[in-house]
């Protein structure tokens, strides 16, 4: 196996238009370093909506295979991948891996490293286990941030702190968060707090990449998604009929950029800290594209239960073993028995507010995920009933999440490889599999026979033709 470390750089669904805009426009020297001394590709997903997800995408990138082969549709659903992942077959061939925070990561093989899981995926992935206390914090930062009703202990700020002193915090985060907390009380733009966790995360990657010297490293990052999904409205109004107020405009016209000006300081960071020994691999799976769908109907507005436990037992669900919130209004509930969550998805797909159908239900042996399914705005006197019986005010037991979703998923994604084995290319398409193989190749590794895509160290690889991507 080759001795050069490789480092992943996940940040997930930047966008390549963007990109070049912000590029071309000064405001990301450190991207341009990178970009301009990388080898450039174009990715494409080969799935389209509803299967153009990134939970979904980033099994296909780590795995080498297509949904259609691995067929984890969900968030949260990892373990269900049997196809290893590029960490796996790293670890067979005796190298070590540190995977820091990759979306819906698993693993097959006993791993040889350390393994920080995305905020959504089961805690026991987590090796070793004192990063449990950093997984564990930040999955109720990153699941409950639109919930206002969410608090934590004292003692759990205690521990987190210790762990941070413990594990890399800097000066440099330090200081950031105390910045951030000052301009909150005259400038306010709390969104601005993704950027902190994205700094502690980067401390603690740090921290292990020193320490462990890994073989292969992945860095997962998802603020600048998520300021693109909500406040691309803000960054283009023009293009979009519902019109944000001077208030909104005020508040996050820049966030997207903050957010790509807030990743290429980072970008900094990383090539000083990995030097030009590292192969470098920058990828974003997708992208996204602004969101136009519900503009003649007011808005995709998004709810979800403020205690979801409460509003379960509200509901008349029994036997609920544990809940846990996912992306904006989803969430899953666990039983012991598939005969509980048989009664428990009935019960949820009668629930009506104000007479229409509000809980779609995808069923599971043990658990059924779901969310609200109601995609206009709810009025302050809204009824929600139940099948049992029970009535309640809407607003008694779900809220609005903040704002109207105004960016969507694009198959199109960045691919950079900072590796002088890789000849400098004209942007040429290619699907996400290849990612695998080519790390594979990277290191001396031998490809398995079930990866189809090619590596992109072989002879220059064939544009991929993909069906236009549609507005869901």
């Amino acid at each position: 196996m080759k001795k050069n470390p490789i480092v992943m750089l996940e940040f997930n669904e930047l966008c390549p238009s963007l990109m070049t805009e912000f590029i071309e426009a000064g405001h990301l020297p450190n991207f341009k370093k990178l970009r301009d001394s990388s080898a450039i590709f174009t990715t494409e997903a080969k799935e389209r909506a509803p299967f153009l997800e990134p939970w979904i995408q980033w099994i296909n990138v780590h795995t080498g295979v297509p949904f259609e082969e691995h067929g984890v549709e969900l968030l949260g659903e990892s373990a269900k991948v049997k196809q290893p992942g590029i960490w796996d077959l790293i670890c067979d061939a005796g190298g070590r891996v540190w995977i820091c925070g990759s979306m819906n990561v698993h693993a097959i093989s006993n791993l040889k490293g350390d393994l920080l899981p995305d905020p959504w995926t089961a805690e026991e992935m987590t090796r070793p286990q004192d990063l449990l206390v950093y997984n564990r914090f930040v999955r109720k930062q990153v699941q409950e941030h639109s919930n206002a009703s969410a608090k934590f202990a004292k003692s759990d700020y205690l521990k987190f702190l210790w762990f941070m002193m413990t594990h890399g915090l800097s000066l440099y985060t330090v200081k950031a968060a105390l910045s951030q907390l000052s301009k909150e009380k005259s400038e306010g733009k709390r969104w601005r707090r993704a950027f902190i966790l994205d700094l502690l995360q980067y401390d603690v990657f740090r921290h292990f990449f020193q320490k462990k010297n890994p073989d292969f490293s992945t860095f997962f990052l998802n603020s600048t998604a998520h300021m693109q999904h909500c406040y691309w409205r803000n960054m283009q109004p023009e293009i979009f009929t519902i019109q944000p107020t001077a208030d909104e405009q005020r508040e996050y016209s820049s966030a997207i950029l903050e957010g790509y000006k807030h990743m290429d300081k980072l970008i900094e960071r990383i090539l000083a800290l990995t030097d030009d020994k590292a192969t470098i691999l920058f990828a974003t799976a997708i992208s996204q594209q602004p969101y136009l769908k519900f503009e003649g109907q007011g808005g995709k507005r998004l709810y979800r239960p403020s205690d979801i436990p409460a509003f379960a037992q509200w509901a008349g669900i029994q036997n609920l073993k544990q809940s846990s919130p996912v992306m904006a209004e989803q969430f899953w509930l666990e039983f012991e028995t598939h005969e509980q969550v048989t009664a428990a998805a009935d019960i949820l797909e009668s629930i009506t507010v104000d007479g229409e159908k509000a809980f779609p239900v995808k069923r599971e042996e043990t658990a059924l995920f779901t969310w609200f399914g109601i995609r206009k705005q709810i009025g302050p006197d809204a009824i929600m009933e139940s099948s049992n019986g029970a009535k309640a005010k809407f607003f008694d037991y779900l809220y609005a999440i903040e704002g109207m979703k105004s960016g969507m998923h694009h198959p199109d994604g960045l691919l950079w490889i900072r590796d002088p084995r890789i000849s400098k290319s004209s942007n040429p398409r290619v699907a996400i599999e290849s990612i695998t193989p080519t790390i594979l190749d990277m290191l001396d590794l031998p490809i398995p026979s079930h990866l189809r895509d090619p590596s992109l160290f072989r002879p220059a690889p064939v544009a991929v033709e993909m069906p236009e991507p549609q507005l869901v």
